[in-house]
C-alpha cells in the first residue's frame, strides 16, 4: 500500500532544490491546493512569498520554507484559540451535522477535560436517535463522565439540556456538554429546536461555547453542509476531527479564514486520548517541517 501523501513530503522535495525558480511556485501551488488550502488561498499566499523572496534578495529554497512557515503561524494566530470555560458550570452545546463524528468528539473532550481535573457531566440532547443516546452514554462512561439521559423516548432535547445543566449546578460539577441533533427533517425546524436549546439553558446558566465539529476530510463540502450552524447557531469555536496529518492540513486555515471562527481542538485519531487543543505554531511547524 502506497504512503499516504502529506503536504510536508511534497514540500521537502521543493526546499532541498538548489535555488527557487519559477518550477518552485508551481510546485508549491499545486501542493498547497493538494492539501487542501483551497485556490484561492493558494494563490495568496504564493503572491505573499513571492513578495517576501523578492523583498529578501534571497534565491535559497530553505528561506522559502521558513517564510511559509512564518507565514501560515502568522495568520493562525489572528485567531484567538482558547477555550472560555471559566464560568461554573461552563456549558459546552456541541452541534454538527450527523456523521462528522460529534458524539465520540464529545467522549474525548469529557476525557480532555478529565485529564485536567475537571469534572464532567454530559447531556445526551439528541433525543431523535435512540442509537445516539448509547453511542454518547458508552464514550461518556469511558471517559469517566456522568451521563444524563432521557427519560423517555423523545424526550424534548431541550428539556434533556435543562436537567443536565441543573444537575451540574445541584453537584457542583464543573463542565457541561450538551449533545445536540445533527439532522431534522429542515434545516429551520434544527435551527428552531437548537434555539430553543439555547432558550431553556440560559434561564439557569449562560453558554461558555457553541462547539461546531467537522470532518476535516470532508473539506469544503462539509463546510457547506455546516453553514446553517454557523449562520443560525452562535458557533465560537470549531473542532476538526480526522485531521489525518498534513495531507488536509490546509483546510485548517482554510475553513478560519473563511468562517472568521477559531480552530479550538484537533481530534487525529480514533482513541479516546486523541484530541488536543489548538496550538498555531506546532501545527504550523508539523505542517511545514
Amino acid at each position: 500500500m502506497a504512503a499516504p501523501w502529506s503536504l510536508g513530503g511534497a514540500l521537502r522535495g521543493l526546499f532541498v532544490k538548489p535555488t527557487i525558480d519559477e518550477q518552485t511556485w508551481d510546485d508549491l501551488e499545486t501542493a498547497l491546493i493538494t492539501a487542501d488550502f483551497g485556490p484561492d488561498l493558494s494563490e495568496q499566499l504564493v503572491q505573499e512569498l513571492r513578495g517576501k523572496v523578492a523583498q529578501y534578495r534571497t534565491t535559497d529554497p530553505k528561506d522559502l520554507q521558513r517564510m511559509l512557515r512564518e507565514t501560515l503561524e502568522e495568520r493562525l494566530v489572528r485567531y484567538d484559540t482558547t477555550l472560555t470555560l471559566s464560568e461554573r458550570p461552563a456549558v459546552v452545546l456541541v452541534v454538527g451535522v450527523n456523521g462528522v463524528g460529534k458524539t465520540t468528539t464529545i467522549g474525548k473532550f469529557a476525557r480532555f477535560l478529565g485529564n485536567y481535573g475537571r469534572s464532567v457531566v454530559v447531556g445526551a440532547a439528541d433525543t431523535f436517535r435512540a442509537a445516539a443516546v448509547e453511542q454518547l452514554a458508552t464514550w461518556a462512561e469511558r471517559a469517566g463522565a456522568q451521563v444524563v439521559r432521557p427519560q423517555q423516548e423523545g424526550q424534548d432535547p431541550a428539556s434533556v439540556a435543562y436537567q443536565t445543566v441543573e444537575k451540574a449546578q445541584r453537584e457542583g460539577i464543573e463542565m457541561v456538554l450538551i449533545d445536540t441533533a445533527g439532522r431534522l427533517q429542515t434545516k429551520s425546524g434544527l435551527m428552531d429546536e437548537l434555539a430553543k436549546v439555547r432558550r431553556v439553558i440560559e434561564k439557569l446558566s449562560p453558554i461558555a461555547e457553541v462547539l461546531l465539529v467537522l470532518d476535516a476530510t470532508t473539506g469544503q463540502n462539509g463546510l457547506a453542509q455546516a453553514e446553517a450552524f454557523i449562520q443560525h447557531a452562535g458557533v465560537t469555536g470549531l473542532v476538526l476531527t480526522k485531521l489525518d496529518g498534513s495531507a488536509k492540513g490546509g483546510f485548517v486555515l482554510a475553513v478560519q479564514e473563511k468562517t472568521g471562527i477559531p480552530i479550538k481542538l484537533v481530534g487525529q485519531g480514533e482513541g479516546i486520548g486523541d484530541l488536543t487543543g489548538f496550538t498555531p505554531h506546532v501545527f504550523a511547524q508539523q505542517l511545514v517541517g
